[in-house]
């Protein structure tokens, strides 16, 4: 896990309330007698609804934080942030079957729902919206949401299908939930640039935000499917990290501006001495997800890859020439 915790833990309602961290106009709606004052759990679609619209009614912001379950610290870091903006905290959970496809992992996706409730309840969320497969999805449904070429690249090229899936199950959840806010993690960098295109191409007024991936102590990127992993494999994997940081270095310490060169570099650090067999090394334009022909400008460096059973995503947006990371580096003086 990243980050320390404090010696007293403190309930997060009360560390929030007591934080002063209220958006304009929160303060007297949380104080609301109506407000909710213990997690609520809603099932269909149209219970979810009718709470989020006498949320809205009250004045109250809403923060959501969508979720396929198997919660961790990264998506607690999701919903502590959606806390400090909102005066209601809204958490799905729901296993989305349209963003798998064919020998994927939807049968033994991590499912706890007992342990995913404990969680979001200490974390001070107000409602979890755990449909079923047929509320989402009732016979008869046939719509489905496309966004073009982005879709196609990336993750979309080895898997088809799949950000359609997401974009689909995405506008239904914001229709029903009909949040203020959407917060998404960085660590799944495409989904949150293909989300963001969508919601801006539909004219959906939600604010995207985006919060910065969440990592253990060796730099591995938390994820549900991190379960999946061996103990050896779990001590190879924190080698995709190690080598995005050492593309950072080249081209900020360095001064490498070869795609191809640097990608075939990141290629043999990677596979050298571990199980990884990669799927894609891109570095693209953060907006288009367009390969850069050179390296220029804010740069998104995205891999994936498989560990054995397990699919491994993680990725760096990083400033060229004379940026620096998003996620932090120390430039030696005058390289700055």
């Amino acid at each position: 896990m990243t980050g320390s915790s404090p010696k007293k833990r403190v309930p997060a309602r009360a560390k929030h309330a007591s934080s002063g961290a209220s958006a304009p106009g929160e303060r007297k709606a949380r104080g609301s007698k109506s407000a909710p004052s213990v997690m609520k759990r809603l099932q269909s679609p149209g219970s979810q609804h009718r709470f989020s619209m006498q949320m809205r009614e009250q004045g109250r912001k809403i923060g959501f934080v969508p979720t396929m379950g198997a919660l961790h610290a990264g998506h607690l870091a999701l919903v502590r942030k959606a806390r400090s903006q909102n005066g209601v905290v809204v958490v799905s959970i729901f296993v989305n079957p349209l963003q798998f496809g064919p020998g994927e992992d939807y049968g033994r996706y991590p499912r706890d729902l007992a342990r995913d409730m404990d969680r979001a309840r200490e974390a001070g969320v107000d409602a979890v919206f755990v449909p079923e497969v047929a509320d989402l999805y009732p016979e008869g449904f046939t719509t489905r949401v496309g966004v073009g070429p982005m879709a196609e690249r990336l993750c979309g090229a080895e898997r088809p299908g799949h950000f359609d899936g997401v974009c689909t199950v995405v506008l239904k959840l914001l229709g029903i939930v009909q949040p203020h806010r959407l917060y998404l993690g960085q660590k799944d960098a495409q989904q949150l640039i293909i989300l963001e295109r969508m919601l801006a191409d539909l004219n959906v007024g939600v604010k995207v935000v985006g919060c910065p991936t969440v990592r253990e102590k060796d730099g591995l990127a938390l994820s549900s499917r991190n379960r999946y992993l061996t103990e050896q494999e779990r001590r190879e994997a924190p080698r995709l990290y190690e080598t995005l940081r050492m593309a950072q270095r080249e081209i900020l310490l360095g001064n490498e501006r070869d795609p191809n060169r640097l990608r075939a570099r990141m290629h043999d650090a990677i596979i050298r001495d571990t199980g990884f067999e990669i799927e894609y090394i891109a570095l693209v334009d953060p907006e288009s997800l367009e390969e850069r022909r050179v390296l220029e400008g804010r740069t998104l460096i995205a891999i994936a890859a498989r560990l054995g059973v397990g699919r491994l995503i993680d990725n760096i947006l990083i400033n060229v020439p004379g940026g620096r990371m998003a996620e932090g580096i120390r430039l030696p003086r005058g390289k700055a």
